[in-house]
C-alpha cells in the first residue's frame, strides 16, 4: 500500500498562501526530495492549475518565464511526475495528467492500494477533505519564519481534532523548519 503524503508551507501565523512564504535553494531542494518519495501527485483543481502555470516545461503554452537554474531540478521532477487531478468542473487535463472523478474516498482508497512509494498531495481544500476521512498518512508542516497577518488559513473547517505525533525536523539555513508528523493510534 502506498501511503498518502501532505505537505504545505505555512507562516508562523498560519497563513498557506504560496507568494507569503521563503523562496530559496534549500527548501526547493527539499521539495524535490519530496516529489521523488512519491510514485505520483494528487491535486485538486486550483492546485493542479497553478502548479502546472507555474512548473511545466519550456516550451508548452502557457508557461512561466525563465526561472533561477537552482529552481530547475524542482520543475523538471514535478514537469515529469505522474499526477492525478480531483475535479468535477474539469473536462479534461493533460501534463501527464489523469481526472479522478466520483467518490473521493474509494478512489484515494484504490490510488493507495497501489504498489509503489506513496503519493503526494498538496493544497488546502483536498488535503481538507482527505484528513476527513482519514486518508493522509503523514503531514508534513514547512513553517516559514514569517508574519503574514492574513490568511488563508491551514485545516479551517476541520470537523474534529486529528492528533499527530513529530517524527521528525529539519531545520533550514533560512529559519524555516519543515516538521513531518504522523496520525497517532
Amino acid at each position: 500500500m502506498r501511503p498518502l503524503r501532505y505537505s504545505i508551507n505555512v507562516t508562523l501565523d498560519g497563513c498557506c498562501d504560496h507568494r507569503a512564504g521563503v523562496v530559496d535553494e534549500d527548501l526547493h531542494r527539499h521539495a524535490v526530495e519530496n516529489l521523488v518519495r512519491a510514485d505520483a501527485l494528487l491535486f485538486g483543481r486550483v492546485t493542479y492549475q497553478m502548479m502546472e502555470e507555474a512548473w511545466r516545461s519550456p516550451g508548452a503554452a502557457g508557461v512561466a518565464e525563465a526561472r533561477p537554474a537552482w529552481m530547475e531540478p524542482f520543475a523538471r521532477t514535478i514537469d515529469a511526475a505522474r499526477k492525478y487531478v480531483v475535479s468535477s468542473t474539469l473536462e479534461s487535463v493533460d501534463w501527464n495528467a489523469e481526472l479522478v472523478r466520483g467518490d473521493l474516498e474509494k478512489a484515494v482508497r484504490q490510488l493507495k492500494a497501489e504498489t509503489g512509494q506513496g503519493i503526494f498531495v498538496g493544497g488546502m481544500k483536498l488535503p481538507l477533505a482527505l484528513a476527513e476521512l482519514g486518508l493522509i498518512d503523514e503531514y508534513e508542516f514547512v513553517v516559514h519564519p514569517r508574519l503574514t497577518g492574513h490568511g488563508p488559513k491551514l485545516f479551517e473547517g476541520l470537523s474534529r481534532h486529528i492528533d499527530l505525533r513529530l517524527v521528525s525536523r529539519l531545520e533550514f539555513a533560512s529559519g524555516a523548519v519543515a516538521m513531518r508528523y504522523e496520525p497517532k493510534g
